[in-house]
């Protein structure tokens, strides 16, 4: 994990790290809190489109569920907090077969499990599953941070956030190299998605610029070889 600073300005004492390529990936691991934050697992995304004959291969759930174990050993997290899109639709629950069913039972029995809605959480006939052990939450704030699943344009508390799934795009040696990343500015942070079937969105697209607005500048953060490569998205020198 590779130590970040965030909101450092009015939150002296919180520290957060950054999982890396070879760890704990795409996670935010917050010290203080000893909580491990993931956004957009998306859980059950094969099995939702082989239903219209879209065959994809149905280990998703599994193999994000088991990142998402490693990534609690490592930081010995006692506290998990999805920001959102957990299953790919609501009826995703349903659909777990037995062998992810007992690993995420296994890890919500370990842990203060926190559920916060997303926007395919609700997609279908019900919400998600009440039934899925933890606490379902709409948005929350923990010291001072909000944590929910979408940023809110104008915000101008603290806040993490999810859903849009951010990828940096960098030129090397004359190929192009994509890479989830992290979307930050002074108070407010984008994670990029958890799950193993999710895509991305361009770092710098006028949907993540939206949503973060009116921040003047951003960068993109990508851990690599146990430090943070910075990328100026816009407003900041590159």
């Amino acid at each position: 994990m590779v130590p970040v600073s965030f909101a450092s300005y009015d939150f002296q004492n919180q520290e957060f790290c950054l999982g890396t390529d070879g760890d704990a990936l795409r996670a935010l691991y917050w010290v203080e809190q000893n909580a491990l934050l993931v956004a957009d697992l998306h859980l059950e995304k094969a099995s939702f489109f082989a239903r219209s004959g879209q065959m994809l291969p149905p280990y998703d759930s599994r193999e994000t569920l088991e990142r998402l174990a490693h990534a609690l050993r490592l930081t010995g997290a006692r506290r998990v907090f999805c920001l959102g899109d957990n299953f790919h639709d609501a009826e995703g629950p349903d659909r777990l077969d037995p062998h992810a069913t007992g690993m995420l039972a296994a890890l919500t029995r370990a842990t203060d499990w926190v559920w916060i809605t997303g926007n395919h959480d609700t997609k279908g006939p019900a919400p998600t599953s009440a039934a899925l052990p933890g606490t379902h939450l709409v948005e929350t704030t923990v010291a001072g941070i909000i944590l929910r699943h979408e940023a809110v344009p104008g915000e101008t508390q603290p806040e993490l956030s999810g859903h849009f799934h951010p990828r940096l795009r960098v030129g090397v040696r004359g190929r192009t190299i994509r890479r989830a990343c992290v979307v930050a500015t002074k108070t407010r942070m984008i994670l990029p998605a958890f799950g193993t079937l999710t895509g991305g969105l361009d770092a710098d697209s006028p949907a993540i610029r939206a949503a973060i607005a009116p921040a003047r500048k951003a960068e993109a953060l990508v851990p690599a070889a146990g430090r943070i490569a910075r990328f100026a998205l816009w407003g900041v020198p590159a």
